[in-house]
């Protein structure tokens, strides 16, 4: 019900005197007059009642086209903490940067573990894997250890700890595969830092693909696969030293697999015990790279 003073009409209240000027706008877009008087305490956009019909046909389109905007932004659903796995990972780096160093078992667990292209080209696959736990310094480790344990710790809150790192460990590995399918023949290479970027892909790609259909704008839908990249460049890249293209198939490897976890939504999530079948998996593979490594 709308009141009359003269030849006035009153086409729309509120509290909020911005509500009654986003719908001036409108009026004044089509040409008609208006006027914003103030009672009490409350707004009211007022027009000539001869412009009733028409203005309030265009705030009913107005409203119409902007229900339910802004949309709210959505948080993925965590699955766990995530520390269990990142700790785990710790003491994995740990244990082998112990074993290497005291060259336990009378192993060169350097010369059996690492990169090595030609060896991985003759049929070692397990390199790919064991590279992965070995380390050049105290300094190199630590990086990895740092920023593995942040990268893993966010991927695991959404997918879960089993399913995160025993997906990090394979795009970790396929990654390496990756990279000696490029190199020389002579290059090799140590180090968690390939699994590290695809932890950074998994992450990423994931969450843009959850997000992907989402109402937002596209730097909300777009943000985690820009921001990977922009990490990557800020911590991909370093001194000659630095095998920058296995931190960048390491990346690729991890957006690979966490396109195909977006794509299936929470199919791809799975309870408690899968959760900690896949993480015995992933210690198991490690194991198994090893025992290869080993006696080879």
């Amino acid at each position: 019900m709308h009141e009359h003073y003269s030849h006035r009409t009153v086409v729309f209240r509120s509290a909020r005197r911005g509500a009654c000027a986003d719908r001036a706008l409108v009026l004044q877009a089509l040409g008609i007059p208006f006027e914003i008087s103030t009672e009490a305490g409350i707004h009211s956009l007022v027009v000539d009642s001869a412009d009733q019909a028409t203005a309030l046909e265009q705030l009913d389109l107005y409203e119409r086209e902007n229900r339910g905007w802004p949309p709210r932004f959505m948080p993925l659903v965590k699955q766990t903490g995530g520390s269990i796995g990142a700790l785990v990972y710790c003491l994995v780096l740990l244990l082998f940067a112990y074993l290497s160093g005291h060259d336990t078992l009378s192993a060169n667990w350097y010369l059996a573990g690492k990169v090595d292209v030609a060896l991985i080209r003759d049929g070692q696959w397990w390199r790919t894997v064991t590279a992965l736990t070995l380390h050049g310094d105290v300094a190199h480790l630590v990086g990895n250890m740092m920023f593995g344990a942040v990268f893993g710790l966010f991927a695991a809150q959404l997918l879960g700890n089993g399913l995160a790192w025993s997906s990090i460990l394979t795009a970790g590995a396929a990654g390496n595969a990756l990279n000696a399918v490029f190199q020389a023949p002579s290059h090799t290479a140590v180090g968690a830092s390939t699994a590290v970027f695809a932890a950074l892909g998994l992450l990423s790609a994931y969450s843009w693909r959850m997000r992907h259909a989402s109402a937002h704008h596209w730097a909300y839908r777009w943000g985690p696969i820009v921001g990977g990249i922009a990490l990557l460049a800020y911590t991909g890249t370093g001194d000659e030293n630095t095998d920058i293209f296995a931190h960048l198939t390491g990346f690729v490897s991890g957006v690979l697999l966490g396109a195909v976890y977006g794509q299936l939504g929470e199919r791809v999530l799975l309870k408690a015990k899968g959760q900690a079948l896949l993480g015995v998996a992933a210690l198991a593979l490690l194991a198994v790279a090893w025992s290869f490594a080993v006696v080879a």
